[in-house]
């Protein structure tokens, strides 16, 4: 059973703060019903929202989706996106699920927003390599 909590968190924070202050981003780390690490991306040098087809202001990335298909047309992003699932993740997390008997099972789940609805993601406008 999934299961996160602040102790955890704290463990985990500093590895999560040091990415995002290396690609110039600005968030906070949160815990949702003891079972969810939360990173909540507010502002930064990356344009973050530029990945998907319609104009947003925000966003619920999908950890499993995003690196995989933004390596090719947005390589900063899917690197950013890489380095912080893995803080995310530390050395203790594990998925032993089979969706084939219908049994999940991982250390902790994973949850990253842009921005939300009442507060867009703000994009400074720095420049990217691409």
């Amino acid at each position: 059973m999934a299961f996160m909590n602040q102790d955890r968190k704290k463990e985990l924070a500093p590895a999560i703060k040091a990415v995002l202050k290396k690609y110039g981003v600005k968030g906070t780390v949160a815990v949702k019903h003891h079972s969810t690490l939360v990173v909540n991306i507010k502002e930064g040098d990356l344009d973050l929202l530029s990945i998907y087809d319609e104009d947003r202001t925000y966003a619920q990335v999908n950890p499993y989706w995003v690196v995989r298909n933004t390596e090719d047309d947005y390589p900063v992003i899917s690197a950013f996106y890489a380095e912080l699932i893995a803080a995310m993740k530390g050395p203790n997390w594990f998925d032993k699920s089979d969706s084939m008997t219908d049994y999940f099972h991982v250390a902790w789940y994973l949850n990253i927003n842009v921005g939300d609805f009442q507060r867009p993601y703000i994009y400074r406008g720095a420049a990217q390599a691409a």
